[in-house]
């Protein structure tokens, strides 16, 4: 898949099959609606394109106004969503830079300098409640006069359900904001992730008491950033760690497939114990380190790994302890859990298999 920031460029594909969204999550209705547009653009004979925009417009609008408690919730960062769109068969991604001139453009020009001049539209699969253009005086209507006028087709998507819930980003964000982990797998059609590249951290868990057998350097972690002030989930979780060995594929069920998978424990949030800078960061402890994979990487050797971890089960919400005794103890305990939680049946916690393209459609 080819990705492109704007789309002034001489790798874009001269003519495609368009989409357009946020698709914050490629949640499970985002996925039928790739796999419609996949099979649209087979019968034309057309590369697939999905235009997005970073910052999310809602950010944008909410940094304008000066409320930032207007920005939505992130489920995902930009590589990850990325990743899914990829695994979803598109072959092009133009990424487009939302600012003020693109917030004021008339949703005329937006047609015809983006989707005409700029990606050679002939075919645009929107939503139901697709808008754009300034003050999103845009819609479906819009967009199909357009299409008439100009020589493209244009099509909407209803709504996906599933049990009878609308899918949508609103309500992957309501889950995870709710700690419910399997709600929001069921949305997502797989495991809620976050990859990422392993960063340096204030190697404060070496300094911690670790109670797990045959370690004696503390509550060492694996530190992840999540790219936005706002993540959708926060808090303390049980996890399931993939990629570290170098042999996982990007392929598998919820992403990664084959290779070492570590059980661990995981905080998400801004660590208010021992911080104040406000950063998110992903801190993931491994419950156990097998043998195989402590011969392949060395100490030191998992900075610069990227890897992806599955957040399974909530814990408990972020909090801010006492002092470092305090927030020991509450890791030993949070370790406890996690390891009960894995005890457990698998069928007690089965984890949710990405959908194929038949149950997508």
């Amino acid at each position: 898949m080819q990705v492109f920031r704007g789309f002034h460029h001489p790798g874009i594909a001269a003519q495609c099959a368009l989409t357009i969204g946020n698709f914050d999550g490629v949640h499970r209705g985002h996925q039928a609606m790739l796999a419609l547009l996949l099979s649209e653009a087979r019968h034309r004979g057309l590369p697939t394109c999905v235009l997005t925009f970073e910052p999310h417009p809602r950010d944008f609008f909410a940094h304008k106004l000066g409320k930032p408690e207007l920005a939505p919730a992130r489920i995902a960062t930009l590589r990850d969503k990325l990743q899914e769109l990829e695994r979803c068969g598109i072959d092009q991604v133009v990424v487009l830079r939302f600012d003020e001139a693109l917030a004021s453009l008339p949703a005329q020009d937006f047609i015809q300098q983006v989707l005409v001049d700029g990606l050679g539209t002939k075919y645009a699969l929107v939503g139901d409640d697709f808008r754009f253009g300034a003050k999103r005086q845009g819609d479906y209507a819009t967009l199909d006069a357009a299409g008439q006028r100009l020589g493209f087709d244009v099509a909407r998507m209803m709504s996906y359900e599933v049990h009878g819930l609308r899918v949508s980003s609103s309500a992957v964000r309501e889950a995870l904001a709710a700690g419910d982990m399997d709600g929001a797998a069921r949305l997502l059609g797989r495991p809620y992730a976050i990859s990422g590249h392993v960063i340096h951290g204030q190697k404060l868990g070496r300094q911690l008491a670790e109670t797990a057998p045959g370690r004696g350097d503390g509550f060492r972690t694996l530190n992840l950033k999540f790219d936005h002030d706002k993540p959708a989930a926060h808090g303390i979780f049980a996890v399931r760690v993939h990629g570290l060995d170098g042999q996982d594929r990007l392929d598998g069920p919820g992403g990664m497939a084959g290779g070492i998978v570590l059980d661990g424990v995981a905080s998400l949030g801004v660590r208010p114990t021992v911080e104040d800078a406000g950063r998110v960061l992903l801190e993931v402890h491994a419950l156990d380190w097998p043998a195989a994979l402590a011969e392949r990487l060395g100490p030191g050797e998992a900075y610069g790994k990227l890897v992806r971890v599955e957040l399974l089960h909530k814990l408990r919400d972020e909090a801010r302890f006492d002092g470092l005794d305090a927030l020991t103890a509450a890791i030993r305990e949070d370790v406890r859990q996690a390891r009960a939680y894995f005890a457990e049946p698998a069928t007690t916690h089965a984890a949710v298999r990405r959908q194929t393209t038949r149950d997508r459609i």
